[in-house]
């Protein structure tokens, strides 16, 4: 089997939804539904097709209102939990195919009706032919080199909260039998913080078969400094290389909680990298790293301060369906 294409390589159009439960997101809600605007635009204007998934008539207006009048952006009435497509929705082995896996709420933390029926409502959009799998793995928890090396954490895939009757073996059984990844290179603890459970797309992200972006802590107050470096060894093991970009480090919310703030978060379109921004020093810096990573691509440095408070940032909102 062919794995995955890359995230680099031609997309089709980006998937994405608009933030609605306040229960979850709390008094960061109405500032994020900005934020999504804003990235819904960047998306479009960057010339991918985006389609922005709203679960109702006033949802979609208020949408419509606040994303304007941008060409490219397509609109879909739908079900779904919350605005999380990379962990709902499909993952794509290529345009007209698609996987899908059970989703049991991030190990049953967030249960919300919806987001079981994400993956068949995109596939079936996209006339992807869709093969569903009886294993938990949510997309956040892999990311790939189009090579067929995949990065995963231990405190995710191995976590009895997620797939209690199967082996490190047999996971990597299921990541070849299902996705096509011939190599699984295993990365310890993601962010603290986290009710993922250490999504790797948080921690560490392929930007070139064989290269890593990883965050640096600037000292040892940053709540994950030995997580990065444990990270940076095994790569290093690996006999893959990384990119340091510096790190947000201790981050608390809008919501006034510790959160996972990441630069490793970015999104990929054809024109453009996407990343997360935090209203905090490194932001400048960790832009300019991913203008050098992605020379073909214009950085583009978009406010996520919001989004995080409902628990990630751009990735981890969307869907990609390659080209």
């Amino acid at each position: 089997m062919t794995p995955p294409p890359p995230e680099w390589a031609p997309v089709e159009r980006i998937y994405t939804a608009w933030p609605w439960r306040r229960r979850e997101w709390l008094q960061a809600l109405d500032r994020a539904r900005t934020e999504t605007a804003g990235l819904v635009r960047a998306i479009a204007g960057s010339g991918t097709p985006v389609t922005l998934l709203t679960r109702s008539p006033d949802a979609e207006a208020e949408a419509r209102s606040l994303v304007g009048d941008s060409e490219g952006v397509d609109y879909r009435r739908a079900r779904y939990g919350d605005i999380w497509l990379r962990d709902t929705g499909p993952v794509f082995l290529g345009k007209a195919d698609a996987a899908s896996f059970r989703f049991n709420g991030w190990g049953g933390k967030f249960l919300m009706p919806g987001d079981e029926r994400v993956a068949r409502q995109v596939a079936r959009w996209e006339s992807a032919e869709l093969r569903e799998w009886d294993a938990v793995l949510e997309g956040g928890a892999i990311d790939h080199d189009g090579t067929g090396t995949v990065i995963t954490t231990e405190e995710c895939l191995l976590n009895a909260n997620r797939n209690p009757g199967l082996s490190r073996a047999e996971i990597e059984h299921l990541l070849r039998e299902a996705l096509g990844f011939e190599r699984v290179v295993w990365l310890g603890s993601g962010l603290r913080f986290d009710h993922t459970d250490g999504h790797v797309d948080n921690l560490a992200r392929f930007v070139a078969p064989g290269r890593v972006a990883l965050p640096e802590a600037s000292s040892t107050d940053d709540p994950n400094h030995d997580i990065f470096e444990n990270a940076a060894n095994r790569l290093e093991d690996a006999g893959i290389e990384t990119v340091r970009i510096p790190s947000v480090g201790r981050f608390i919310d809008e919501n006034g909680t510790q959160a996972p703030a990441s630069y490793m978060n970015f999104l990929l379109t054809d024109k453009a990298v996407l990343v997360p921004l935090y209203g905090v020093g490194t932001d400048e810096a960790a832009l300019e790293r991913y203008a050098a990573l992605f020379p073909a691509r214009e950085a583009i440095g978009l406010p996520a301060k919001a989004i995080l408070s409902g628990g990630g940032a751009f990735h981890c909102m969307t869907c990609h369906v390659p080209a």
